[in-house]
């Protein structure tokens, strides 16, 4: 299986860090795509994924997916015998969805927004509004308060485990440097739990 992905990326990782867990990072080949050179952009990535963005998992039949989430659950399908990062009961699928739906849409989205509207980063190819990008900066922050307040007294973000969900968090609390925003002695709780998260072999991948 080849897995097309950019090393600094945050969503590349997350998929990198789910297969860690799982001793699965050598059933890939991790294929490097060049995001500010617009590898992305042509024919033949658009062919792997219409949407032209990373990661995309391709099969050994040549079958595409794409997809963070899309891809991670296929490989907690297709390896069962390995460790569950997204629920074993009902209950558990459903709080991970849970924190995953609110990670991606209130800390990851504001996150990658802020960076693309400030930065200038692909001003080739999109329209920067840096209006827009400062209000999403600070809407980060405000998620990151709300973590750091639910992570009182807790070791992960949900199930009492680790789970995807403590991985999407990790992912996107380290991406968050790109928009000036660190995690810090201003919010303990949510400190503490990340540095666990860096001492977990995975953070390396």
């Amino acid at each position: 299986m080849k897995l097309y992905e950019t090393k600094t990326a945050p969503n590349p990782r997350r998929v990198r860090m789910f297969l860690a867990e799982k001793g699965l990072l050598d059933e890939v080949e991790c294929i490097e795509i060049d995001l500010q050179k617009g590898e992305n952009l042509t024919p033949e990535f658009a062919a792997k994924n219409p949407m032209k963005k990373v990661p995309v998992l391709e099969l050994d039949n040549g079958t595409c997916i794409a997809e963070t989430m899309a891809i991670c659950r296929y490989f907690e399908i297709a390896y069962p015998d390995t460790v569950n990062l997204l629920g074993q009961s009902a209950l558990e699928q459903a709080e991970i969805e849970q924190w995953l739906r609110w990670l991606d849409y209130y800390f990851f989205i504001p996150c990658g927004m802020g960076f693309q509207h400030t930065s200038g980063f692909f001003k080739d190819r999109m329209t920067p509004v840096p209006e827009w990008g400062e209000l999403c900066v600070k809407d980060v922050h405000k998620f990151m308060l709300f973590l750091n307040e639910h992570l009182e007294g807790k070791d992960f973000i949900c199930c009492d485990r680790f789970t995807a969900a403590d991985i999407t968090a990790f992912a996107v609390a380290a991406f968050a440097r790109v928009i000036k925003i660190r995690v810090d002695d201003s919010l303990p709780h949510l400190l503490k739990w990340y540095k666990a998260m860096q001492s977990r072999p995975s953070a390396e991948v």
